[in-house]
């Protein structure tokens, strides 16, 4: 039994005629009354009794269009929900993001231009370091991961590098340079730098070290913190200052204050790492709401 014979028949018992079942599916009446005869002579009882002009169901055709009916509409929603998958109105993705970045402004406006514009695709969320996040792309434990540098080059995984973030300096509440709220790095120069070991994921310390042997001195490391959060902590703990994302400064508000740097090219880059944007709609979707909003934020060309 094909799916077609279900439809011709659903048309016929619904409208009790042939001639307007005919009408309703777009059929010449012979080849629909020759399709309900094949389909009565495969299931061996006859499915309509034909008295002169008019017909009606028999006990067979009663029973068979109410499951005909049942089939015939979880088929269509089979595929409609088929094609709304494929078009990525609906599933599953699974994104990644550091520490950092959960405190960006442009990653909550990514996701929640996302979210009113795709309500029903279920976003998934996972922090963690960006090596880790980018070992989970490879592994196709996540679709796409919001991460900072370094990110080592990888023919399944692709990086789009999307805002450029300024960076502050935060020192303990109690620091003199707080009164200024503008400083020159070099003015902290006799303070313990606190940063951050590469192996955690960041490229961050080595702008800060490039920045400060720029400025003609090297800065003392007072304590390497496995996160830029844990950093801010060590910060207000009185055990350094750091060199943080912009993002970030609304950490610590009753033990750490944020100073804007002045002469300085430092800034924390933020991007989107996926796999194959081609293997899902909803891939490609995030990818292309990021690239669009990164235009507000500062765009940076290229992957």
């Amino acid at each position: 039994m094909e799916l077609r014979h279900l439809r011709y028949f659903r048309a016929v018992a619904e409208e009790l005629s042939v001639t307007r079942a005919a009408a309703r599916i777009g059929m010449a009446q012979p080849p629909l009354t020759q399709q309900i005869k094949a389909l009565e002579a495969e299931l061996g009882v006859a499915l309509f009794h034909r008295i002169g002009r008019r017909i009606e169901l028999t006990a067979a055709g009663t029973v068979l269009i109410g499951e005909a009916r049942a089939i015939l509409d979880r088929v269509e929603r089979a595929t409609a929900l088929a094609r709304r998958a494929g078009h990525g109105e609906i599933g599953k993705l699974r994104v990644g993001l550091t520490a950092s970045a959960s405190f960006s402004p442009f990653v909550t406006e990514v996701l929640k231009t996302y979210r009113a514009r795709w309500p029903e695709v279920e976003i998934a969320l996972v922090e963690r370091r960006t090596a880790l996040l980018a070992a989970a792309l490879k592994a196709d434990d996540l679709d796409a991961a919001f991460v900072r540098p370094p990110l080592n080059p990888d023919t399944s995984v692709s990086v789009r590098w999307l805002v450029k973030e300024p960076m502050v300096a935060a020192v303990p509440i109690g620091h003199p340079a707080v009164k200024r709220r503008i400083v020159q790095l070099e003015l902290l120069r006799d303070d313990p730098f606190i940063l951050y070991p590469r192996r955690g994921g960041s490229g961050l310390s080595d702008q800060v070290l490039s920045e400060c042997l720029r400025l003609g001195f090297s800065p003392r490391i007072g304590q390497h913190a496995p996160e830029l959060t844990t950093a801010i902590n060590f910060v207000a703990a009185g055990m350094g200052v750091a060199v943080v994302p912009a993002c970030m400064q609304h950490l610590r508000p009753d033990a750490v204050r944020y100073l804007t740097l002045v002469s300085s090219g430092l800034s924390a880059l933020l991007g989107l790492a996926h796999r194959d944007e081609s293997r899902t709609e909803t891939i490609r979707n995030l990818v292309a709401v990021a690239a669009n909003l990164s235009a507000a934020y500062g765009s940076l060309a290229g992957d």
